[in-house]
């Protein structure tokens, strides 16, 4: 697959304004790329937007949205999409993604909440997005979420995220910690649900960490390390698909930088070992 299909490459981190202070005295050549919310840097001035504007001059950034809610039943809040377009080109942002799930109704639920698998469902959320592409004037890509339960499920969570991708034409932000999440809390093979995702729609990859809250049940908390296990079926993802830029994201539980920068490095050494291996011969992932 071509590297030209991207809007990055490599490795990448999200920003955390925690974690600004320690870029000014470390290096971050293992970073080849950063992602934020823009809901946290849309107007954001003083000291943090100085910094801000000196990395995005540096970086290729991607925005990964929290508040777009595109399943919900509210109206799209297309005043903060005309905000988050300029914001967009202002930053030379690279690429904008976001939740295939809703966060609100009449006030912002900050959770990330299950859209039903339904073929009314498929529709409804289609023409949001394509509303969204319209307005911002590029495509974007939705996220596979992790959920814990799905009411009035008509339809496999598979079969709902490729119709949806397919009727928006829209991207996929493969997110394989949340693969492996609903796996174990809904009993299915990860790997299985893996290679039936559509190629040629996935632009990057999220990795992150979890909480085993019971055997039979792990909750997305983006508060941890990456678990052996999720790293392997990040590997599963570079040999079905090949090498596609990854991101480490972590949310809170915030290590210092070189802890985050090791895990970074974890990544680029598994995409690393996986060019090595298919230099020599036709891949057929």
């Amino acid at each position: 697959m071509s590297s030209n299909r991207y809007p990055v490459h490599g490795a990448g981190l999200g920003l955390r304004r925690s974690l600004m202070n320690s870029l000014a005295d470390q290096t971050t050549q293992p970073v080849n790329f950063w992602e934020v919310a823009p809901e946290n840097w849309i107007g954001v001035g003083g000291r943090y937007g100085k910094i801000f504007c000196e990395l995005v001059e540096k970086f290729p950034f991607i925005c990964h949205g929290l508040s777009l809610s595109i399943g919900g039943p509210s109206p799209l809040d297309e005043a903060f999409l005309q905000r988050l377009k300029r914001f967009l080109k202002e930053h030379q942002i690279r690429y904008y993604s976001e939740h295939l799930s809703y966060c609100s109704d009449d006030g912002h639920l900050y959770d990330l909440l299950p859209i039903s698998f339904t073929e009314e469902a498929v529709h409804y959320v289609a023409d949001r997005i394509r509303r969204v592409q319209d307005i911002l004037e590029q495509r974007i890509a939705m996220e596979n979420v992790s959920y814990y339960a799905a009411p009035g499920k008509k339809m496999e969570e598979i079969d709902f995220i490729k119709a949806v991708l397919q009727e928006a034409d829209c991207d996929l932000l493969l997110d394989v910690n949340n693969i492996y999440v609903n796996s174990i809390n809904h009993r299915y093979d990860a790997e299985t649900f893996l290679r039936k995702l559509p190629a040629e729609r996935i632009r990057y990859i999220h990795v992150a960490g979890h909480y085993q809250e019971a055997e039979d049940l792990i909750v997305d908390t983006h508060g941890a390390e990456v678990i052996d296990p999720v790293w392997q079926l990040l590997e599963k993802a570079y040999q079905h698909f090949g090498v596609i830029p990854t991101l480490l994201e972590r949310d809170f539980n915030l290590p210092p930088l070189a802890e985050l920068l090791g895990e970074v490095e974890i990544i680029r050494t598994l995409q690393s070992k996986r060019l090595d291996r298919s230099s020599g011969h036709i891949q057929h992932g």
